[in-house]
């Protein structure tokens, strides 16, 4: 597995969210949905706050790859379940942590038992790096901006 380079960690991680693209059952993108991302370390985590019953997160974690789009970087990525409990910990802090201006309504469904069951690793896909360059970043239309998902 790839590791993030030391621009894409800071910029993806900063990010207050990030556009996760998975494929539909015919190989062709699905919609784009706004979630939001944790940096833990080198390592770069997400959630479903709707938990493991979210289309999203089921097609992510049935083809283990899909694209993301934040900080300015656009990159394919795979996706690892994590069923930690010390990364989960960690990650549950850092949502409090960082999303805290959001308010409890948000932030305490980004911790539940149903979301930290839907937490996954993002990775960068090698075959990405050979192929792509990172895009530059793009004004977010305020539709875009929108709660987690």
């Amino acid at each position: 597995m790839a590791d993030w380079s030391p621009e894409e960690l800071p910029a993806i991680g900063g990010a207050d969210e990030l556009r996760v693209v998975t494929a539909g059952q015919n190989g062709s993108p699905r919609r784009v949905v706004p979630v939001w991302v944790i940096a833990d370390g080198d390592d770069l985590y997400l959630r479903s706050a709707y938990g493991t019953s979210s289309a999203w997160y089921r097609r992510a974690l049935t083809q283990r790859q899909g694209r993301i789009d934040a900080g300015g970087i656009d990159i394919e990525v795979t996706f690892t379940p994590v069923d930690d409990a010390a990364i989960n910990d960690r990650i549950d802090a850092g949502y409090r942590t960082k999303y805290r201006r959001y308010g409890a309504s948000y932030v305490d469904r980004m911790v539940a038992p149903q979301a930290r069951h839907a937490t996954l690793k993002i990775s960068p896909r090698q075959e990405s790096r050979e192929a792509d360059e990172p895009s530059a970043p793009r004004e977010r239309s305020t539709a875009e901006r929108s709660r987690p998902v």
